[in-house]
């Protein structure tokens, strides 16, 4: 059984920063790749940030430049890193992962972002 528990969502203005984190038990990030999605209302998911077990990343082209997507994977965690935050980021943000060709959600945080 994988476990990912969010925290560190809120309430912020827009462009303030917010520090999002994902952690599990065990050692199920190390060797396999991470993301962050996200679910605005009214929206299908989407991802916004992906990481593999070689430290490479990959964003979607609206939060690029924006928010930073990090692991640590003694202390089995990821990271999303959010800065100069819009209106339009608000959502419930997911960590993410794939073991065995089976994907594996934790229950999300959510953020907000006022204008």
């Amino acid at each position: 059984q994988v476990q990912l528990v969010e925290s560190g969502g809120g309430a912020v203005q827009a462009g303030g920063s917010l520090t999002l984190s994902c952690a599990a038990s065990g050692s199920i990030f190390a060797g396999h790749p991470l993301a962050w999605y996200r679910q605005a209302p009214g929206k299908q998911r989407e991802m916004v940030a992906l990481i593999t077990s070689g430290g490479f990343t990959n964003y979607a082209d609206s939060i690029k430049g924006r928010f930073t997507i990090s692991r640590d994977n003694a202390k089995n965690t990821v990271y999303l890193q959010m800065n100069s935050l819009k209106p339009e980021d608000t959502g419930v943000y997911y960590c993410n992962t794939v073991v065995r060709q089976n994907n594996y959600w934790g229950q999300g945080t959510q953020v907000t972002v006022s204008s």
